[in-house]
């Protein structure tokens, strides 16, 4: 099993970035996806999530509006478009699978059964 996440980098305030994670090993139809990101000194946060038939999409309040999160099951990949980044995104930023059996647990780290390694996301001021 394995998820690897790339796209990440140095950007500017205002700057986009497009993460990509792509999953093999795993039936990744079965599975919903979502980004977390950790900031130093800081806990894991959920950042987005897309999962269930009808790709049901959760965005955090802080990312609502400038992040869209969009997979392709064929290609076993998720996408994180970002835009309109700020310092405040800096983090490294993790996809997660899961087998989610509540809404209410979507942030939840713990209830995801796969990571990926990471990718730095620095936006400069």
């Amino acid at each position: 099993v394995q998820l690897v996440e790339s796209g990440g980098g140095l950007v500017q305030t205002g700057g986009s970035l497009r993460l990509s994670c792509v999953g093999s090993g795993f039936s990744f139809d079965d599975y919903a996806i979502a980004w977390f990101r950790q900031a130093p000194g800081n806990d894991r946060e959920g950042v987005s999530y897309i999962g269930g038939s009808e790709k049901t999409t959760y965005y955090a309040d802080s990312v609502q509006g400038r992040f869209t999160i969009s997979s392709e099951n064929a290609k076993k990949t998720v996408y994180l478009q970002m835009n309109s980044l700020t310092p405040e995104d800096t983090a490294v930023y993790y996809c997660a699978a899961g087998e989610i059996i509540s809404m209410n647990t979507i942030t939840w780290p713990e209830i995801y059964e796969y990571w990926g390694q990471g990718t730095q996301v620095t936006v400069s001021s």
